[in-house]
């Protein structure tokens, strides 16, 4: 009884430890639709769609100024593109999050930031994400041209505390 547990648990362990590794090998796929300015939507060559958001960075509400010019920039750049998605394991909503690179070389996110059109992560920003959205910043790019731009987590709870209490 007690090998067979072994065994059990070893085979279990192994089947963990593949569909692990195997969430973590990039995934082809062509962009189908953006959503906002750091979701989107691909599908690989077996047909399965994967919704994901840019890890790292946070670009403003569609209903926020400079909402809508970052989801037409990420379209311009990607939409009906190939990409190459990483998947970072999920937010506390459960959206994935994910790296995505355009030809595998040009990162999405870096690309939003450098626009001016994302911030780095609320919490424990990426140094390198962080090094170029001071860039931006210091050059006055896109949603830095305001003297005190709201970040998109800031909007999202005020927008949350403007909502009548039961609705």
């Amino acid at each position: 009884m007690k090998a067979k547990l072994i065994v059990l648990f070893y085979s279990l362990f192994s089947i963990t430890s593949l569909a692990a590794q195997m969430a973590q090998d990039p995934i082809e796929a062509k962009v189908i639709e953006v959503i906002d300015g750091n979701t989107l939507v691909a599908k690989d060559e077996n047909g399965e769609e994967w919704k994901v958001m840019l890890a790292g960075i946070d670009s403003p509400e569609l209903n926020q100024q400079f909402g809508n010019e970052a989801k037409s920039f990420l379209e311009a750049k990607a939409l009906k593109k190939a990409v190459t998605i990483t998947l970072q394991g999920k937010d506390r909503w459960g959206n994935r999050l994910a790296v995505v690179m355009l030809k595998g070389k040009d990162d999405l996110r870096v690309e939003l930031l450098s626009k001016g059109l994302a911030w780095t992560s609320e919490r424990n920003p990426i140094p390198e994400l962080e090094k170029i959205r001071i860039e931006a910043e210091n050059a006055k790019k896109g949603i830095w041209q305001e003297e005190q731009p709201t970040p998109p987590w800031i909007f999202r709870r005020q927008q949350t505390l403007m909502q009548e209490k039961g609705s």
